[in-house]
């Protein structure tokens, strides 16, 4: 069955797996705001466990904001999980400040011993670097992008990497949209990195990045709706939601102009995940749908396959899913 709160929005979420159990952080945010676009000013990240990923228990909060002053101010958004070398697990996550007319995002981590009790680090881990990325103000984007960092383990053995959604300092502003990087050897030092894709392929953000090898080749899964993309790639466009594309490398570069969609709206925010037998499968967050309404649930899993001639991702039909 599908995960949602009774009394809550539910969207973005992540996955990470300590070989027993499914661990899922999401963002949700109370439904007595009224209106779901208030949702963003008020995320909170909460968790939940599955051992089959269709039924979850819920455990409340992991994380939230509790310092005025500091990177998250006032939301905690999207992130992922892993297990470094010393055993911790670690959350990489986007920190949010609001203000009147803008917000700015950053990215921090919070550790854990048990995938349960997690404690924030202070410090912000990673800001924009300027000489490649848009900080806010230096176009009429309205934030300063930089979120959902997708963190991996370097495939040779060098360190680690960091996926994130940003935009880059040219091109037109409709058009901005990359894959920001960072390296780490550490998972404590971490360096940007000039984007791993080139502006002008046609989005705005390409958000919540994720890389995975699927039937031993590299893939690339990112979302932006088609009130995002670029007014080029939209014309005459009624697609958008999750899109993908079969790369050389996990680590990039990455040619998103080539990227195909997977799903159209309302589903958002694609995860991909193998449950216990191998099986491939991707859930995703119900955004807004054609009437302006916001559902605020993950999505049941999908089976999902490659498409033989391109090797972007495809979903798999089935009785539940013609």
């Amino acid at each position: 069955m599908a995960f949602s709160l009774k009394d809550s929005w539910v969207w973005d979420f992540w996955l990470a797996d300590d070989g027993d159990t499914f661990h899922m952080y999401y963002l949700h945010a109370p439904k007595s705001l009224g209106d779901p676009a208030l949702r963003h000013r008020n995320a909170r990240i909460g968790h939940a466990t599955s051992h089959d990923l269709i039924n979850w228990k819920s455990h409340g909060v992991v994380l939230q904001p509790d310092d005025p002053d500091a990177f998250d101010a006032t939301s905690t958004w999207t992130g992922s999980v892993l297990q470094g070398p010393d055993g911790l697990w670690r959350m990489f996550y986007t920190g949010a400040r609001f203000y009147e007319t803008h917000n700015i995002e950053a990215i921090g981590v919070a550790t854990s011993p048990d995938l349960y009790t997690w404690t924030k680090q202070p410090a912000v881990v990673l800001e924009p670097d300027v000489r490649w990325y848009e900080r806010y103000g230096d176009s009429a984007w309205p934030e300063e992008a930089w979120r959902d960092p997708w963190v991996f383990a370097d495939p040779e053995g060098n360190g680690w990497h960091m996926l994130i959604t940003a935009r880059s300092n040219q091109g037109d502003v409709d058009d901005r949209g990359v894959i920001g990087h960072a390296v780490s050897p550490d998972l404590t030092t971490w360096e940007v990195r000039p984007p791993l894709s080139k502006p002008g392929a046609g989005f705005g953000h390409l958000e919540v990045p994720q890389t995975v090898i699927m039937d031993g080749k590299p893939l690339l899964l990112f979302s932006c709706g088609v009130d995002t993309l670029s007014a080029e790639k939209s014309e005459g466009f009624d697609g958008g939601g999750i899109w993908s594309l079969q790369t050389t490398r996990l680590t990039g570069p990455f040619d998103v102009a080539t990227a195909a969609v997977v799903t159209t709206a309302p589903l958002y925010s694609g995860r991909l995940v193998q449950d216990r037998a191998g099986q491939w499968l991707m859930m995703a967050c119900h955004d807004a749908n054609s009437d302006g309404s916001f559902d605020g649930l993950v999505s049941d899993p999908l089976p999902v396959g490659r498409d033989p001639e391109h090797g972007s991702l495809t979903i798999v039909p089935s009785p539940k899913n013609p």
